[in-house]
């Protein structure tokens, strides 16, 4: 993965009730205001994920799995999706699918894979999740070795294999991250997929650390692909159009992608995260074509020049000043990129100043999300760590499983490391891979799904002390995209704006949920929520109440969901 790899160096009332009944998690400690909550067991998520690995090192099983959070029932409720792997042909061991579990809105999850139509063996990687027909039921890309799975939503319950029908079946390799975005801004999802290195099992290369036994490779020894760009037709199929988008570009080994508007002109642009190879930022053209802009905006390498080894990514207004910043979890001894966006469509690389870089020197990041951890109405940064190979700490004295990291927004332009103090199990080393956010109890707070390599995945309880309060929105499309992935809203409140978008992508394989939070600290309304809708729509909603969830439906009007 690096140059220098460690070889060489529902209705209100129902959702009142429903919220009151889920009401049932302790007090945190003091301290920070907040802990992470391990309740992973106590909801009931049972899952460890199969790399297939046995002994053959092949490159894919040191890179999943991801996970995500959605609502594929639509009652409200943030459900959970673990991706998994499976073993390799010719050394079958043991049946391994995806893991699907339903929210029962009381602190517990079902696992309903079966019932859903997930039960699926398959070499997976990541997920996108999105509505790309606009039925109001979120539908999943799934990227894997090989053959990619779009799995269409039927709004029964389960879920409908439509890779070949789509189009999509004609399309292999190994495929990363995605994400679903509307880049034509003709009110259906558009669909962008990651791919790493041309690789089969057949064509793996042979890596040694002492000539003798097999080791991982890194990226170097494998030629880049291209990423893809399937364009929504808007009839269930899709049409490649990575070529003639300007997307086309096989030097790039990509791992993470995410969506914002870089050049603030309406349109939504794409960041990928590049091992070994410089990042790209593709600012959209507005006429079906993009242009990558990453030397000129900064973002393509490091403050040294050097091409890093971009792993996960996320973008987010941290320091509330309306322009959007990006963080990029990298490989040990090379440090978080933290940009912030100045004046003029660069960036400026903040890690060391901010005290985000020192601490992630000895650290190998991947899941990645900025969130308001403690609902002061600024964004903080988690990371998920943890190397390539159990063997590192004899070659390099790094640790194979790694803790992960929580910086702390001080709202004055620095962060501070505070995982130690966030909760015991949370701070604990682990094999990271997949982070995604999410409330899955209802009282308006952000919680998190981590994954692990060849590990169990996580789910920890934000769990709040601070009194702090927060805001909830929920768009819903009918110009624009239904999901109203790439709206933004600005919540004004006191003097601050809060800018948040809708997206779907971000972090390394991973999805996070689309409801919007805004933590308002102690304050009790927001003065203005400005939402500027995909379609180009604008919508000014005012005095809005903390600990309200609301669901916004483009140019029908505004009504609270819920209360918390």
């Amino acid at each position: 993965m690096n140059r220098r790899s460690f070889l060489a160096g529902t209705c209100s009332t129902s959702i009142a009730a429903a919220l009151s009944e889920a009401r049932i998690w302790a007090s945190p400690p003091p301290g920070l205001g907040f802990e992470f909550r391990d309740i992973t067991s106590a909801a009931g998520i049972r899952f460890r994920h199969n790399s297939g690995a046995y002994g053959g090192k092949l490159l894919p099983e040191t890179l999943g799995p991801g996970c995500a959070f959605l609502d594929y029932d639509a009652d409200g409720w943030q459900d959970i999706l673990l991706i998994n792997s499976m073993d390799w042909p010719g050394h079958r061991r043991s049946r391994s699918t995806l893991r699907l579990y339903r929210n029962n809105r009381n602190g517990s999850f079902t696992d309903v894979t079966r019932s859903a139509g997930l039960d699926l063996e398959l070499y997976g990687m990541g997920v996108a999740v999105g509505d790309y027909n606009n039925d109001g039921f979120p539908d999943l890309l799934i990227t894997c070795v090989g053959q990619n799975r779009l799995l269409r939503n039927t709004g029964k319950g389960d879920f409908v294999d439509v890779t070949n029908s789509s189009g999509l079946g004609k399309h292999h390799a190994l495929s990363t991250s995605a994400l679903w975005f509307d880049y034509d801004r003709d009110g259906r999802l558009d669909l962008f997929v990651c791919n790493y290195v041309k690789w089969t099992p057949e064509h793996d290369v042979f890596c040694s650390q002492d000539g003798r036994e097999k080791s991982y490779c890194t990226p170097e020894a494998y030629v880049g692909e291209t990423c893809w760009l399937f364009h929504n037709r808007g009839n269930g199929t899709f049409e490649d159009v990575t070529a003639s988008s300007g997307i086309f570009d096989t030097s790039s080994k990509s791992l993470g992608v995410a969506m914002f508007d870089y050049d603030r002109d309406g349109w939504p642009d794409l960041f990928v995260a590049n091992d070994t190879q410089p990042n790209k930022l593709y600012r959209n053209e507005r006429n079906g074509r993009f242009q990558d802009v990453a030397v000129e905006a900064g973002l393509a390498f490091s403050a040294e020049g050097k091409a890093r080894a971009g792993m996960g990514v996320d973008v987010g207004d941290f320091d509330n000043s309306g322009r959007v910043g990006v963080a990029i979890t990298n490989f040990d001894n090379e440090m978080i990129g933290l940009y912030r966006a100045e004046r003029g469509g660069s960036f400026s690389d903040l890690a060391i100043p901010s005290g985000v870089g020192l601490p992630s020197k000895t650290t190998l990041g991947f899941g990645c999300a900025f969130l308001d951890c403690n609902l002061d109405g600024w964004l903080d940064l988690i990371v998920v760590n943890g190397h390539i190979d159990d063997t590192v700490r004899t070659v390099r004295n790094v640790g194979y499983a790694q803790p992960p990291q929580l910086f702390l927004n001080n709202g004055r332009g620095s962060f501070q490391e505070v995982a130690s103090q966030a909760g015991a199990e949370f701070s604990q080393a682990k094999v990271g891979r997949g982070l995604a956010v999410g409330d899955v109890d209802g009282d308006g707070d952000q919680d998190l799904l981590m994954t692990t390599n060849k590990g169990q995945a996580y789910l920890f309880r934000n769990d709040q002390s601070s009194g702090n309060r927060s805001l909830r929105i929920r768009l819903v499309g009918i110009q624009s995209n239904r999901d109203a992935i790439g709206a933004e809203v600005k919540a004004v409140c006191d003097g601050i704006t809060q800018t948040r978008m809708v997206r779907s992508g971000s972090s390394y394989l991973s999805q996070s949920e689309l409801p919007i939070t805004f933590g308002l600290g102690k304050r009790d309304i927001i003065e203005r929520a400005i939402i500027q809708w995909p379609s180009g729509r604008s919508e000014d909603y005012k005095a809005l109440s903390a600990g309200h969830s609301y669901e916004v439906t483009e140019s029908k009007g505004i009504r609270v969901l819920g209360r918390f």
